[in-house]
């Protein structure tokens, strides 16, 4: 698979790896080109922004999710009639599961895809400090390619060259800058940036961005990536036929869901039909069954409860019911926020409690009953981010693998936890639910 590819990593968070791939997506796009954007690891929001830049649906790439055959497979799947793939980092370029950044980080999937790294440097409080931190990141770990930088925050064009003359004796090249600017920055919330859909840069900051990044230097870099090796993995090749409607949520409360795990449930033969439960009355009526994923239910807690009728149709739903997250909390009996309690949906006991810090972190978990995505005693990979808790009421749905947490209900037709399943980890867990959905579909 010969394909240019160019990784956008960082020291650490914050850096301003988003607003970068994004920029450059959009440069690369005003000039024809297509360019396929993917994210490193578990994130549902960032990939927003590179949609709106790209034109085109971004894909998730894990290590700790996949292995690497599997994930060059979503790579090359993602990729097909593109041009060309930006794949935007996760936190620092060695940060993932472990401390030596082995698992679940962005070197991690820049060594499986041997592409090119390119460095986004916050560098709005530093000048020739900037060799030192280069310096190190490259000689850190030597099987990685780190092929050039981006400064941002910079504060004029001096400062620019002053950076580049910096790291000329590294020999890692500056290949551009974003500057110091409130316009260049992305807006956030509790659980990370605003999906662009709310807000994201207008095409003129695009612009005025592209103009200080050497576009066509990045994209020769690009370029000069090798031809990449498939091997041979265990996702499904061939779509079968039609056996089952999956009505899922998607609205403006409930949007997290990764488009290569919907993608998935489309070849073990369901069709995805969309539904509201923000204005719609009920599920639609030949659906097999209902996935609710995650979202932002706690932002649209009183229009959730006022849809009464939404939620009296869930109740009387008669097939399998997938939840995660925003969903379980709109299964429970009631959503509580500073704003007060909301009653929701009641298909799970008990109330969902919105609280100050976070609970997040990879999750492998193991069926504790049937339901209508795993067997007992199957295992599966996900993650969690959410700012609600809520008690464990029996029969919990998880037990957490190498531990005693026990998380999420099911009564073996309703399953909800705060779990996010990555399914191309698990097929298996994608056919069983598409298999629970044909037994009640209209097809």
């Amino acid at each position: 698979m010969k394909l240019p590819r160019l990784v956008i990593a960082a020291p650490s968070s914050g850096s301003g790896k988003t607003t970068v791939a994004a920029a450059l997506l959009a440069a690369w796009r005003a000039r024809g080109r297509v360019v396929q954007p993917f994210k490193v690891g578990p994130d549902y929001i960032d990939p927003t922004h590179l949609a709106r830049a790209a034109g085109r649906t971004p894909r998730n790439l894990d290590g700790w999710f996949l292995e690497r055959p599997e994930l060059l497979e979503v790579f090359r799947r993602g990729s097909e009639r593109a041009e060309g793939a930006l794949v935007e980092g996760v936190m620092g370029l060695f940060d993932g599961r472990d401390a030596l950044g082995r698992e679940g980080s962005t070197a991690q999937v820049a060594r499986w895809l041997d592409a090119p790294v390119v460095l986004v440097v916050d560098a709005g409080a530093m000048a020739g400090s900037i060799a030192a931190l280069v310096r190190g990141f490259r000689d850190h770990d030597p099987s990685l390619w780190l092929a050039g930088v981006v400064a941002n925050r910079v504060g004029s064009a001096r400062h620019a060259e002053i950076l580049a003359e910096a790291l000329e004796p590294v020999g890692v090249p500056l290949l551009g800058y974003l500057p110091r600017s409130p316009e260049f920055e992305l807006p956030e919330r509790h659980l990370g940036l605003v999906l662009a859909g709310e807000r994201t840069l207008e095409a003129g900051v695009w612009a005025r961005a592209a103009g200080t990044l050497n576009v066509e230097a990045l994209w020769r870099l690009a370029r000069s990536a090798p031809p990449l090796v498939l091997l041979p993995h265990r996702l499904p090749e061939e779509r079968r036929p039609l056996m089952a409607r999956i009505a899922v949520a998607r609205d403006a409360a409930f949007s997290f869901y990764y488009p290569e795990a919907l993608e998935l449930l489309e070849q073990f033969g369901a069709e995805l039909v969309p539904f509201s439960p923000l204005v719609d009355e009920a599920p639609p009526a030949d659906a097999g069954a209902v996935w609710i994923g995650g979202g932002y239910p706690e932002l649209y807690a009183r229009e959730l409860t006022a849809n009464r009728a939404a939620r009296e149709g869930l109740r009387r739903f008669p097939g399998p019911v997938y939840a995660e997250c925003g969903g379980l909390m709109y299964l429970s009996e009631a959503l509580e926020t500073p704003e007060g309690r909301f009653p929701m949906v009641g298909l799970v006991p008990g109330a969902a409690r919105m609280q100050d810090r976070p609970t997040l972190g990879y999750r492998h978990v193991e069926a504790l009953a049937d339901g209508p995505v795993a067997r007992k005693g199957w295992r599966a990979k996900g993650h969690a981010f959410h700012y609600s808790t809520r008690p464990v009421v029996e029969p919990a749905a998880w037990l957490r693998v190498g531990g005693s947490e026990r998380e999420g209900y099911t009564d073996g037709r309703v399953h909800a936890s705060y779990t996010h399943l990555y399914f191309p980890a698990g097929p298996e867990l994608a056919r069983r639910f598409v298999e629970a959905a044909a037994g009640r579909s209209g097809v």
